[in-house]
């Protein structure tokens, strides 16, 4: 069975355990209508994925390098969070977040297996990913919006997280039924997210086409530049009084 086939499953047999569990008690569903099953996340565990995600390139658009500070939002199983924790390096960080404590359980059991020592879990709520403020210089968004409900809270939140000059990479799939993903009715389309992230206050720097599958929109922090009547009344302040005739 191809990788496409396989994540096409893996989305199906999602859609099914949500619909069956629909009434049990899951405090996160009334913000995440879709969230992914901890107990399926093998399914999406494809030994070809490197092949069509190319991890390596979306970290390069990203400018992850060695001691950079990074977030995983929506780390699931820590598929991207190891790959990020081997690119940043001992002196660098990886915030694994997630607002499923299977997921984090499930990214910690990973990191450990591998020996890694620079990856801190963090529990979210909602679209508040408690990530530390102006702590970032990257945050990666891959294949979770489509499960957010409250987009722009969401990405306004990660805006406060970024350095200045940081990063989001939002990766998600394509409109249409073509290739993995979940059902064309739940994506998201790329024009959706760019008018939520300029809600948000940010703004497009890239969109790059390189992945099969998938969109990659690259956003920073919206620049802020004053008006010429603000500026103008600032000068006027502090210019020194004339005397009068």
């Amino acid at each position: 069975m191809g990788a496409v086939t396989r994540w096409a499953a893996a989305i199906a047999v999602a859609a099914t355990c949500l619909t069956l569990d629909a009434q049990a008690p899951q405090p996160s569903r009334s913000q995440h209508g879709r969230l992914f099953p901890p107990q399926d996340l093998g399914l999406l565990e494809a030994p070809d994925r490197d092949e069509w995600q190319r991890p390596h390139q979306i970290l390069d658009a990203l400018g992850v390098a060695e001691a950079s500070v990074v977030a995983d939002v929506g780390a699931g199983s820590g598929w991207f969070t190891v790959r990020l924790a081997r690119r940043v390096g001992p002196n660098g960080r990886v915030y694994a977040q997630d607002v499923q404590q299977e997921m984090l359980a499930a990214t910690t059991r990973r990191v450990r297996r591998e020996g890694l020592a620079n990856v801190r879990p963090v529990l979210g709520r909602g679209s508040d990913p408690a990530l530390p403020a102006g702590a970032l210089d990257a945050a990666l968004v891959v294949d979770v919006l489509h499960e957010i409900e409250d987009r722009v809270t969401l990405l306004a939140n990660l805006r406060k997280a970024l350095k200045p000059g940081g990063l989001i990479g939002i990766v998600d799939f394509k409109p249409g039924g073509a290739g993995p993903g979940p059902d064309p009715a739940e994506r998201v389309p790329p024009e959706d997210v760019e008018r939520d992230a300029t809600r948000a206050g940010l703004a497009l720097r890239r969109r790059e086409t390189f992945l099969p599958f998938q969109y990659f929109l690259v956003f920073g922090r919206q620049e802020t530049t004053a008006t010429p009547d603000a500026t103008s009344a600032r000068t006027r302040a502090a210019a020194p009084a004339r005397p009068r005739p």
